[in-house]
């Protein structure tokens, strides 16, 4: 497997972001690590193995980022209006940096010029980005897979809410969402994943809360339920990825 490591001035950021590649051919994919989580957790946490299938035959070119939770979603002593702006940063650190540069690489290695678009996956509070992202910016990423997510922002803004917060909340802005606004359209051409378990740790009314609302307004997403001995752990997680990752490429 040939993996690739970057480290690059984020200008959304003000610092150094780094990341790893994984993989020669392919469409991209954007890996975003649990919560607090480091670019290398792809690797360490041996999810490489699970993909490596994709990875080696060429079908993927995964990418791993850092996320930003320990000055956004999980620093609850600072100021939240702060803490949703940094993110913010983050978010455009993504799709302004991150993603020109997946495309241009990708296009590099094996001419692909925008279509199809690129993957986003994530497991726990990865899959709360992950799924922010998809729905967000359906005219960049157009495959979802989204394992153990909570799909609220009051998870890591407890009463708190500007508009920022609400812009990355996926339960609040889809819910408020308009019948006929255009991003339904957009959504229903695309996949996307949503699967939690009832086991241990796991969440599953966040998830149901998503899919009601995702049913209300027709937009169709391939939501999943496993069964109380799914825990929220990568054991599950390598098992999801498995059962999902056919349909998805498909």
């Amino acid at each position: 497997m040939e993996v690739q490591y970057f480290k690059r001035y984020s200008y959304n950021l003000n610092r150094d972001m780094e990341f790893k590649v994984y993989g020669h051919a392919g469409r991209p994919v954007l890996y975003i690590p649990c919560q607090d989580g480091r670019f290398f957790d792809f690797e360490n946490f041996k999810m490489t193995d699970t993909w490596a299938p994709w990875i080696e035959s060429g079908q993927v070119m995964v990418f791993s980022i850092d996320t930003m939770d320990k000055e956004t979603w999980s620093n609850k002593g600072a100021d939240p209006r702060w803490r949703a702006e940094r993110h913010e940063q983050w978010m455009r650190y993504i799709t302004d940096e991150m993603v020109p540069f997946m495309r241009d690489m990708v296009n590099l290695r094996n001419g692909w010029t925008g279509y199809p678009g690129i993957m986003v996956f994530g497991c726990s509070l990865g899959a709360t980005h992950a799924t922010n992202l998809f729905y967000r910016r359906p005219d960049l990423f157009d495959r979802l897979l989204a394992l153990s997510g909570i799909y609220i922002a009051s998870y890591g803004f407890d009463g708190y809410m500007d508009d920022i917060v609400y812009n990355n909340s996926p339960v609040d802005y889809l819910k408020n969402m308009p019948d006929d606004h255009p991003y339904i359209h957009l959504y229903n051409l695309k996949k996307s994943v949503i699967c939690v378990g009832k086991g241990a740790w796991e969440i599953p009314s966040s998830t149901g809360q998503l899919d009601d609302i995702l049913r209300e307004k027709n937009i169709n997403t391939w939501v999943d339920y496993w069964g109380y001995d799914c825990s929220h752990d990568w054991d599950w997680w390598y098992k999801q990825v498995a059962y999902f990752v056919p349909y998805l490429l498909d």
